[in-house]
């Protein structure tokens, strides 16, 4: 059998880390969802250990939280366009966006439902995502801060998340002053600048990031423990939470190397390239029923360090055991890690099934003691510890 596992006690582990670290900074946070595909069990399993804000950029997957997690604060993480704003205005608490027609009708939509509306305002710097330029920023505001039934709760910006460009502090310093412009110009408090990410907790362990970024929308850290800017995985995360067990369907002794001309014929590029590999070399190798139709198999890597993933279709994968099979057989199965590409093909995919660890009704004897609280992000905002 197939499966994806998530260790919940390794999720709780590594929950508890990063509140810590978000606690220290002052800083609110959202557990970023999205890798789920909301994923019943996974959610549930957050919503025990206390976790009361949660973010996707799929408004079927915030339909699914809204299910199962009473009370918790939504955030729509992918700027709405205009088919969706009925939905985000509905489902969502705050919203991210950069374009002002969207939100005009975003205040249309917030005041026939009789509330409220709160926005970050994304702001462009360097990564070239979604984002407005800083130059238009004061023009913006003005249309802005007209509408009703829209609350400007801060600005934001997504870095480390398209183009690769590693965050930095003078961007986060840039941040910070664009706040304070706005600020005085419209005398009106912006308590928020949502500019953290996975990607930035580097910065934060580094102790060099401006307190002025007081909240972090965290998904890839939480689930796989990933260092995005160095590679590796932070300083006390765990990188085991989520593995992929895959069923060996055969296993043989077999030459290594092909004893026919190669050409780039294959549809799918061969990763196992080491050079010292001889002609009729060989060893053994294990085929699993898991291919590129299932996950993304260039980021997968197996527990066992003898093990190399050799190459793949779209329906098998053929991992080179070594000189020794070690004991495996047709039945077994071989574990993975899994980077974030990995992990959203298989969550999102339909062929491999996923399952937490210890099952949800063990974890739900956890004592009470024992949650997180990771509260309503925008309701623990403090100002003053945060400038």
């Amino acid at each position: 059998m197939n499966r994806v596992t998530i260790d919940l006690h390794g999720l709780k582990h590594n929950l508890r880390i990063i509140k810590d670290w978000m606690e220290e900074h002052s800083a609110s946070w959202t557990v970023v969802t999205k890798v789920l595909c909301g994923h019943a069990d996974t959610l549930r399993a957050l919503q025990l250990l206390g976790v009361r804000s949660m973010g996707d950029s799929r408004l079927v997957n915030l339909k699914a939280i809204d299910k199962i997690v009473p009370d918790f604060e939504s955030w729509y993480l992918r700027v709405s366009d205009i088919s969706s704003v009925k939905e985000v205005a509905n489902l969502a608490d705050v919203s991210l966006n950069s374009e002002i027609e969207v939100i005009k009708i975003l205040n249309e939509e917030a005041e026939r439902l009789n509330k409220i509306h709160r926005i970050i305002i994304m702001i462009e710097l360097g990564d070239l995502r979604e984002g407005i330029l800083p130059g238009s920023l004061t023009r913006f505001y003005e249309q802005v801060f007209e509408l009703p039934n829209i609350e400007v709760i801060g600005i934001g910006a997504n870095l480390g998340c398209l183009a690769g460009a590693v965050p930095n502090v003078d961007q986060f310093t840039q941040l910070s002053l664009y706040r304070e412009l706005l600020e005085l110009k419209f005398r009106r408090k912006l308590p928020m600048i949502s500019g953290g990410s996975s990607s930035v907790l580097p910065l934060l362990l580094e102790g060099t990031l401006p307190k002025a970024i007081n909240h972090f929308r965290i998904g890839e850290a939480i689930f796989l423990g990933t260092d995005i800017v160095n590679g590796g995985t932070l300083p006390g995360l765990r990188d085991d939470v989520v593995l992929l067990e895959a069923e060996i369907a055969e296993v043989k002794e077999k030459g290594l190397v092909p004893l026919s001309e190669t050409t780039s014929m294959t549809p799918f590029e061969l990763t196992d390239t080491e050079e010292d590999l001889l002609p009729g070399q060989r060893g053994y190798r294990a085929l699993i029923s898991v291919g590129q139709l299932d996950t993304d198999i260039a980021g997968l890597t197996p527990v066992n360090p003898e093990h190399r993933i050799a190459g793949a279709s779209s329906d098998i994968t053929v991992v080179n055991l070594g000189s020794d099979a070690g004991g495996l057989k047709i039945g077994d199965s071989i574990k993975f890690r899994v980077n974030y590409s990995a992990m959203l093909h298989l969550m999102v995919g339909k062929y491999v099934a996923k399952e937490v660890t210890p099952p949800l009704a063990e974890f739900r004897d956890m004592p009470k003691t024992e949650r997180l609280e990771v509260e309503p992000a925008v309701e623990t905002i403090d100002e003053h510890e945060s400038r």
